[in-house]
């Protein structure tokens, strides 16, 4: 990604085909990062305990915990990740909405 390229989830009107209302052109950012996808699959996996998956985060993917939840939230509201894998991400957007409701 280049410093004109738009972030990632951000609209941009200059992505549309004039007249074809809000749908984005495909372009060659419209598929996930490797990280993104290593994000992904991490969230599959079952655990064992409270502190596996957090022991993994760091191993695996070698970030904090606390920078892999903003980039999985980040994530799930990204419709590439629902395309790459959309039972993961459906069912994260469900948990996230199940938390909201408790509030």
């Amino acid at each position: 990604m280049t410093a004109s390229d738009p972030q990632p989830g951000a609209d941009s009107a200059s992505g549309a085909e004039p007249g074809s209302g809000s749908e984005p052109l495909p372009s060659a950012s419209a598929e996930l990062s490797a990280r993104a996808r290593a994000v992904l699959a991490l969230e599959r996996r079952s655990w064992a305990g409270p502190g596996a998956k957090e022991r993994a985060i760091r191993e695996e993917l070698g970030m904090s915990p606390v920078r892999y939840f903003q980039l999985l939230n980040a994530l799930i509201e990204d419709e590439r990740a629902l395309r790459e894998d959309p039972v993961t991400v459906n069912r994260l957007r469900r948990l996230k909405e199940e938390r909201r409701g408790r509030r």
